[in-house]
């Protein structure tokens, strides 16, 4: 017996259109320009730069993951704080830009 495939009806999906709001470029402050560049960014790109720097000094806590270490650099970033959880990160990172 031949299996027959039964052929659904292929919709035409918009291509996904980035949220403007994220790839406007925003300046970095002073203390965060250390981590991220000084130059105007997209605020994706100051996250990735940001995870990128975390990893590259193994500042993520190795038992919870969701922590994080700040060394001198990131220190002014997260407002003096030792560790912050990532939830927490983002909110401090969103201040020090423009």
């Amino acid at each position: 017996m031949a299996k027959t495939a039964k052929k659904k009806a292929a919709k035409a999906k918009p291509a996904r259109k980035p949220n403007a709001a994220f790839m406007k470029p925003v300046t970095p402050s002073a203390a965060l320009a250390e981590v991220v560049g000084s130059k105007p960014i997209p605020r994706t790109e100051v996250t990735k730069k940001l995870w990128a720097y975390i990893k590259k000094n193994s500042l993520q806590d190795p038992k919870n993951k969701r922590m994080i270490k700040a060394d001198a650099a990131l220190k002014p970033v997260f407002g003096g704080k030792a560790t912050v959880n990532m939830f927490e990160m983002t909110k401090l990172v969103s201040k020090h830009l423009k």
